[in-house]
Protein backbone atom coordinates (compact mmCIF):
# COMPACT_ATOMS: atom_id res chain seq x y z
CA UNK A 1 0.00 0.00 0.00
CA UNK A 2 1.42 3.40 -0.98
CA UNK A 3 1.47 6.45 1.26
CA UNK A 4 -1.61 8.06 -0.23
CA UNK A 5 -3.66 4.89 0.10
CA UNK A 6 -2.54 4.49 3.71
CA UNK A 7 -3.53 8.07 4.52
CA UNK A 8 -6.88 7.63 2.75
CA UNK A 9 -7.59 4.45 4.68
CA UNK A 10 -6.86 6.21 7.98
CA UNK A 11 -9.38 8.91 7.07
CA UNK A 12 -12.00 6.30 6.13
CA UNK A 13 -11.46 4.47 9.42
CA UNK A 14 -11.78 7.73 11.36
CA UNK A 15 -15.09 8.50 9.64
CA UNK A 16 -16.34 4.99 10.37
CA UNK A 17 -15.33 5.49 14.03
CA UNK A 18 -17.24 8.80 14.04
CA UNK A 19 -14.19 10.93 14.83
CA UNK A 20 -15.48 13.34 12.16
CA UNK A 21 -18.06 13.12 9.37
CA UNK A 22 -16.19 15.05 6.65
CA UNK A 23 -12.54 15.35 5.65
CA UNK A 24 -10.49 16.79 2.81
CA UNK A 25 -6.74 16.27 2.61
CA UNK A 26 -4.02 17.59 0.35
CA UNK A 27 -0.29 17.26 0.25
CA UNK A 28 2.41 18.30 -2.14
CA UNK A 29 5.61 20.27 -2.52
CA UNK A 30 6.78 23.65 -3.69
CA UNK A 31 6.21 22.50 -7.28
CA UNK A 32 2.52 21.75 -6.81
CA UNK A 33 -0.14 19.38 -5.55
CA UNK A 34 0.71 15.67 -5.36
CA UNK A 35 -2.42 14.22 -3.75
CA UNK A 36 -5.95 15.34 -2.90
CA UNK A 37 -8.63 13.34 -1.18
CA UNK A 38 -12.21 14.12 -0.10
CA UNK A 39 -14.16 11.69 2.09
CA UNK A 40 -17.37 11.36 4.06
CA UNK A 41 -20.49 13.49 4.23
CA UNK A 42 -20.99 16.93 5.70
CA UNK A 43 -22.67 15.44 8.79
CA UNK A 44 -23.17 11.93 10.18
CA UNK A 45 -26.65 11.89 8.62
CA UNK A 46 -26.66 9.37 5.76
CA UNK A 47 -28.69 11.83 3.66
CA UNK A 48 -26.17 14.64 4.11
CA UNK A 49 -24.33 15.92 1.01
CA UNK A 50 -21.06 14.25 0.03
CA UNK A 51 -17.85 16.07 0.87
CA UNK A 52 -15.93 17.46 -2.13
CA UNK A 53 -12.59 19.17 -2.67
CA UNK A 54 -14.49 22.47 -2.80
CA UNK A 55 -16.13 22.00 0.62
CA UNK A 56 -15.38 25.02 2.82
CA UNK A 57 -14.34 24.27 6.43
CA UNK A 58 -14.25 26.46 9.51
CA UNK A 59 -10.46 26.74 9.86
CA UNK A 60 -10.67 27.85 13.51
CA UNK A 61 -7.17 28.58 14.87
CA UNK A 62 -5.52 28.17 11.48
CA UNK A 63 -6.75 31.78 11.27
CA UNK A 64 -3.91 32.68 13.63
CA UNK A 65 -1.21 31.75 11.13
CA UNK A 66 -2.92 31.96 7.74
CA UNK A 67 -4.48 35.38 8.30
CA UNK A 68 -3.31 37.21 11.44
CA UNK A 69 0.36 36.23 11.40
CA UNK A 70 0.52 36.95 7.66
CA UNK A 71 -0.94 40.44 8.12
CA UNK A 72 1.36 41.18 11.08
CA UNK A 73 4.29 40.01 8.96
CA UNK A 74 3.20 42.36 6.20
CA UNK A 75 2.83 45.29 8.62
CA UNK A 76 6.22 44.55 10.15
CA UNK A 77 7.86 44.44 6.72
CA UNK A 78 6.32 47.80 5.82
CA UNK A 79 7.40 49.28 9.18
CA UNK A 80 3.81 49.89 10.25
CA UNK A 81 4.64 48.04 13.46
CA UNK A 82 7.70 46.59 15.18
CA UNK A 83 7.84 43.14 16.73
CA UNK A 84 9.64 44.47 19.78
CA UNK A 85 7.51 47.54 20.36
CA UNK A 86 5.66 47.52 23.70
CA UNK A 87 2.07 46.36 23.48
CA UNK A 88 1.17 49.42 25.55
CA UNK A 89 2.25 51.65 22.67
CA UNK A 90 -0.27 49.97 20.39
CA UNK A 91 -3.13 49.10 22.77
CA UNK A 92 -4.40 52.00 24.83
CA UNK A 93 -5.76 49.96 27.77
CA UNK A 94 -2.72 47.70 28.12
CA UNK A 95 -1.45 49.25 31.35
CA UNK A 96 0.14 48.04 34.59
CA UNK A 97 3.56 47.29 36.01
CA UNK A 98 3.16 43.57 35.29
CA UNK A 99 2.50 44.31 31.60
CA UNK A 100 4.96 47.06 30.74
CA UNK A 101 7.56 44.76 29.20
CA UNK A 102 5.12 42.83 26.96
CA UNK A 103 5.74 43.29 23.24
CA UNK A 104 4.04 42.40 19.98
CA UNK A 105 6.52 39.52 19.72
CA UNK A 106 5.31 38.16 23.08
CA UNK A 107 1.72 38.13 21.88
CA UNK A 108 2.74 36.23 18.73
CA UNK A 109 4.75 33.72 20.78
CA UNK A 110 1.95 33.14 23.32
CA UNK A 111 4.32 34.40 26.02
CA UNK A 112 2.54 37.59 27.17
CA UNK A 113 1.23 36.21 30.45
CA UNK A 114 -2.36 36.14 29.22
CA UNK A 115 -4.49 33.06 29.97
CA UNK A 116 -6.10 31.06 27.20
CA UNK A 117 -9.60 32.51 27.51
CA UNK A 118 -11.71 34.88 29.60
CA UNK A 119 -13.38 33.69 32.80
CA UNK A 120 -16.84 34.95 31.86
CA UNK A 121 -18.91 34.76 28.68
CA UNK A 122 -17.61 36.79 25.75
CA UNK A 123 -18.55 40.47 25.79
CA UNK A 124 -20.26 42.18 22.86
CA UNK A 125 -17.92 44.02 20.53
CA UNK A 126 -14.33 45.14 20.23
CA UNK A 127 -14.27 47.84 22.91
CA UNK A 128 -15.55 45.47 25.59
CA UNK A 129 -13.23 42.66 24.49
CA UNK A 130 -10.20 44.94 24.58
CA UNK A 131 -11.11 46.18 28.05
CA UNK A 132 -11.67 42.68 29.45
CA UNK A 133 -8.43 41.30 28.00
CA UNK A 134 -6.38 44.27 29.19
CA UNK A 135 -7.90 44.10 32.68
CA UNK A 136 -7.61 40.35 33.23
CA UNK A 137 -4.94 39.21 35.69
CA UNK A 138 -1.85 37.79 33.98
CA UNK A 139 -1.39 34.09 34.58
CA UNK A 140 2.42 34.13 34.68
CA UNK A 141 5.30 36.62 34.32
CA UNK A 142 5.74 37.51 30.64
CA UNK A 143 8.33 35.39 28.77
CA UNK A 144 8.80 33.06 31.73
CA UNK A 145 6.77 30.42 29.87
CA UNK A 146 4.34 30.01 26.99
CA UNK A 147 0.60 29.37 27.37
CA UNK A 148 -1.50 29.17 24.23
CA UNK A 149 -3.81 32.18 24.29
CA UNK A 150 -6.72 33.15 22.07
CA UNK A 151 -6.80 36.44 23.94
CA UNK A 152 -3.36 37.50 22.72
CA UNK A 153 -4.35 36.88 19.12
CA UNK A 154 -7.62 38.75 19.53
CA UNK A 155 -5.51 41.77 20.54
CA UNK A 156 -3.22 41.19 17.55
CA UNK A 157 -6.27 41.24 15.29
CA UNK A 158 -7.29 44.61 16.72
CA UNK A 159 -3.76 45.93 16.36
CA UNK A 160 -3.48 44.71 12.76
CA UNK A 161 -6.74 46.44 11.86
CA UNK A 162 -5.58 49.71 13.43
CA UNK A 163 -2.13 49.73 11.86
CA UNK A 164 -3.32 48.47 8.49
CA UNK A 165 -6.14 50.98 8.24
CA UNK A 166 -8.66 48.27 7.31
CA UNK A 167 -10.26 45.23 8.89
CA UNK A 168 -8.33 41.99 9.17
CA UNK A 169 -10.73 40.51 6.61
CA UNK A 170 -10.09 43.27 4.08
CA UNK A 171 -6.32 43.10 4.48
CA UNK A 172 -6.26 39.32 4.15
CA UNK A 173 -8.49 39.43 1.07
CA UNK A 174 -5.89 41.62 -0.64
CA UNK A 175 -3.16 39.10 0.16
CA UNK A 176 -5.29 36.19 -1.06
CA UNK A 177 -6.20 37.93 -4.33
CA UNK A 178 -2.49 38.49 -4.89
CA UNK A 179 -1.71 34.81 -4.26
CA UNK A 180 -4.42 33.70 -6.69
CA UNK A 181 -3.30 35.99 -9.51
CA UNK A 182 -2.41 33.92 -12.55
CA UNK A 183 -3.62 30.69 -10.97
CA UNK A 184 -4.57 28.11 -13.63
CA UNK A 185 -7.46 26.71 -11.59
CA UNK A 186 -9.98 27.74 -8.96
CA UNK A 187 -8.66 26.61 -5.59
CA UNK A 188 -11.85 27.51 -3.79
CA UNK A 189 -12.50 29.94 -1.00
CA UNK A 190 -10.23 31.31 1.69
CA UNK A 191 -12.16 34.06 3.42
CA UNK A 192 -13.59 35.40 6.66
CA UNK A 193 -16.96 36.08 5.08
CA UNK A 194 -18.35 32.97 3.46
CA UNK A 195 -20.91 34.01 0.80
CA UNK A 196 -24.46 33.12 1.78
CA UNK A 197 -24.92 30.90 -1.27
CA UNK A 198 -21.89 28.82 -0.21
CA UNK A 199 -22.89 28.34 3.42
CA UNK A 200 -25.14 25.29 2.81
CA UNK A 201 -22.17 23.52 1.19
CA UNK A 202 -19.83 24.20 4.15
CA UNK A 203 -18.87 21.45 6.57
CA UNK A 204 -21.00 22.36 9.61
CA UNK A 205 -20.09 22.37 13.29
CA UNK A 206 -22.10 22.18 16.52
CA UNK A 207 -21.82 24.92 19.18
CA UNK A 208 -20.26 24.15 22.54
CA UNK A 209 -22.56 23.76 25.55
CA UNK A 210 -21.75 27.26 26.85
CA UNK A 211 -22.59 28.85 23.50
CA UNK A 212 -26.05 30.48 23.36
CA UNK A 213 -26.32 29.18 19.77
CA UNK A 214 -26.36 25.58 21.07
CA UNK A 215 -29.05 23.34 19.68
CA UNK A 216 -28.52 24.11 15.99
CA UNK A 217 -25.91 23.41 13.33
CA UNK A 218 -23.53 26.19 12.34
CA UNK A 219 -23.27 25.94 8.56
CA UNK A 220 -20.86 28.55 7.25
CA UNK A 221 -21.10 30.33 10.60
CA UNK A 222 -18.00 30.55 12.79
CA UNK A 223 -17.84 27.93 15.56
CA UNK A 224 -15.80 29.95 18.07
CA UNK A 225 -18.14 32.02 20.24
CA UNK A 226 -15.56 34.80 20.76
CA UNK A 227 -15.18 35.22 17.01
CA UNK A 228 -18.98 35.14 16.65
CA UNK A 229 -19.28 37.95 19.21
CA UNK A 230 -16.85 39.97 17.08
CA UNK A 231 -18.93 39.54 13.94
CA UNK A 232 -17.01 36.55 12.58
CA UNK A 233 -13.73 38.41 12.03
CA UNK A 234 -11.13 37.97 14.77
CA UNK A 235 -7.41 37.48 15.14
CA UNK A 236 -7.73 33.99 16.60
CA UNK A 237 -10.55 32.44 14.54
CA UNK A 238 -13.11 33.17 11.83
CA UNK A 239 -11.44 32.12 8.57
CA UNK A 240 -13.15 29.60 6.27
CA UNK A 241 -11.40 27.74 3.51
CA UNK A 242 -11.30 24.80 1.14
CA UNK A 243 -8.30 22.47 1.28
CA UNK A 244 -6.94 23.44 -2.17
CA UNK A 245 -6.97 27.11 -1.13
CA UNK A 246 -5.09 26.33 2.07
CA UNK A 247 -2.69 24.32 -0.07
CA UNK A 248 -2.04 27.30 -2.36
CA UNK A 249 -1.24 29.39 0.72
CA UNK A 250 1.05 26.63 2.04
CA UNK A 251 3.00 26.45 -1.23
CA UNK A 252 3.73 30.19 -1.08
CA UNK A 253 5.10 29.78 2.44
CA UNK A 254 7.02 26.62 1.50
CA UNK A 255 8.70 28.21 -1.52
CA UNK A 256 9.86 31.16 0.55
CA UNK A 257 11.02 28.88 3.39
CA UNK A 258 13.17 27.03 0.84
CA UNK A 259 14.79 30.29 -0.29
CA UNK A 260 12.79 31.02 -3.42
CA UNK A 261 12.94 34.79 -3.82
CA UNK A 262 10.49 34.77 -6.74
CA UNK A 263 7.48 35.23 -4.47
CA UNK A 264 5.24 38.15 -3.68
CA UNK A 265 5.62 40.06 -0.41
CA UNK A 266 5.19 39.49 2.44
CA UNK A 267 6.19 35.89 1.59
CA UNK A 268 9.92 36.54 1.27
CA UNK A 269 12.58 34.10 2.48
CA UNK A 270 13.75 36.59 5.13
CA UNK A 271 10.25 37.15 6.50
CA UNK A 272 9.39 33.45 6.62
CA UNK A 273 12.71 32.64 8.31
CA UNK A 274 12.04 35.34 10.93
CA UNK A 275 8.48 34.22 11.68
CA UNK A 276 9.25 30.49 11.85
CA UNK A 277 12.31 30.69 14.11
CA UNK A 278 11.59 28.96 17.41
CA UNK A 279 11.05 31.16 20.46
CA UNK A 280 13.71 31.53 23.14
CA UNK A 281 11.04 31.33 25.87
CA UNK A 282 11.90 28.39 28.17
CA UNK A 283 10.13 25.19 27.14
CA UNK A 284 8.26 26.82 24.24
CA UNK A 285 7.75 25.18 20.86
CA UNK A 286 6.29 28.40 19.44
CA UNK A 287 7.63 30.67 16.74
CA UNK A 288 5.93 33.93 15.69
CA UNK A 289 2.38 32.63 15.38
CA UNK A 290 3.52 29.25 14.07
CA UNK A 291 4.28 26.12 16.12
CA UNK A 292 7.41 24.05 15.64
CA UNK A 293 7.87 20.31 15.33
CA UNK A 294 8.21 18.28 18.54
CA UNK A 295 8.05 14.47 18.97
CA UNK A 296 4.63 14.99 20.59
CA UNK A 297 3.29 17.36 17.91
CA UNK A 298 0.24 16.76 15.74
CA UNK A 299 2.61 16.47 12.77
CA UNK A 300 3.75 13.04 13.98
CA UNK A 301 7.32 11.82 14.23
CA UNK A 302 8.62 11.69 10.64
CA UNK A 303 8.94 15.32 9.62
CA UNK A 304 12.25 17.13 9.79
CA UNK A 305 13.16 19.41 12.71
CA UNK A 306 12.58 22.39 10.40
CA UNK A 307 8.83 21.66 10.12
CA UNK A 308 6.28 24.20 11.36
CA UNK A 309 2.52 24.32 11.40
CA UNK A 310 -0.68 24.85 13.37
CA UNK A 311 -3.99 23.19 14.19
CA UNK A 312 -7.59 24.31 14.72
CA UNK A 313 -10.13 23.22 17.35
CA UNK A 314 -12.79 22.31 14.77
CA UNK A 315 -10.48 19.61 13.37
CA UNK A 316 -8.13 21.37 10.97
CA UNK A 317 -4.36 21.31 10.55
CA UNK A 318 -1.58 22.61 8.32
CA UNK A 319 2.06 21.51 8.48
CA UNK A 320 4.96 22.59 6.28
CA UNK A 321 8.35 20.83 6.09
CA UNK A 322 10.90 22.91 4.14
CA UNK A 323 13.74 20.39 4.45
CA UNK A 324 11.62 17.71 2.77
CA UNK A 325 9.81 20.13 0.44
CA UNK A 326 6.40 19.00 1.66
CA UNK A 327 3.19 20.52 2.99
CA UNK A 328 0.23 18.69 4.52
CA UNK A 329 -3.36 19.94 4.80
CA UNK A 330 -6.02 18.02 6.72
CA UNK A 331 -9.42 19.67 7.17
CA UNK A 332 -12.18 17.94 9.14
CA UNK A 333 -15.24 18.99 11.13
CA UNK A 334 -14.66 17.01 14.30
CA UNK A 335 -16.69 19.70 16.08
CA UNK A 336 -19.85 18.34 14.44
CA UNK A 337 -20.63 15.73 17.07
CA UNK A 338 -17.40 13.84 16.38
CA UNK A 339 -14.78 12.30 18.61
CA UNK A 340 -12.62 13.81 21.33
CA UNK A 341 -9.59 16.01 20.84
CA UNK A 342 -7.44 13.02 21.83
CA UNK A 343 -9.09 10.94 19.10
CA UNK A 344 -8.27 13.64 16.56
CA UNK A 345 -4.67 14.00 17.78
CA UNK A 346 -4.15 10.27 17.22
CA UNK A 347 -5.55 10.49 13.68
CA UNK A 348 -3.48 13.57 12.83
CA UNK A 349 -0.24 11.96 13.94
CA UNK A 350 -0.95 8.75 12.04
CA UNK A 351 -2.02 10.71 8.94
CA UNK A 352 1.18 12.77 8.85
CA UNK A 353 3.38 9.74 9.58
CA UNK A 354 1.72 7.82 6.72
CA UNK A 355 2.41 10.59 4.20
CA UNK A 356 5.85 11.59 5.51
CA UNK A 357 7.12 8.00 5.23
CA UNK A 358 10.12 6.51 6.92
Amino acid sequence: MNREDAAGRLIAEAIAARVFPAAVAEYGGSGGVEWQHAAGRLTFDAASPTTTLATPFDLASLTKVVATTTIVMQLQASHALRLDEPAADAIAEWRGADREAVTVRDLLEHASGLPARLVDAPPAGRREFEHEICAIRLEYPPRSRSIYSDLGFILLGFLAADRGGASLAEQFERVWVQLKTGAPADDGLLTFELPRDRRPSAAPTMPLDEDPRRGRLLAGEVHDNYAAALGGVAGHAGLFGAAPAVGRFARAILRAARGNANVLPPFTPANIALFTTQSTVPGSSRALGWDRMLPTSSCGTRMSPSAFGHVGFTGTSLWIDPARDRYYVLLTNRACGGGSLDDLRTIRRAFHDALAGA
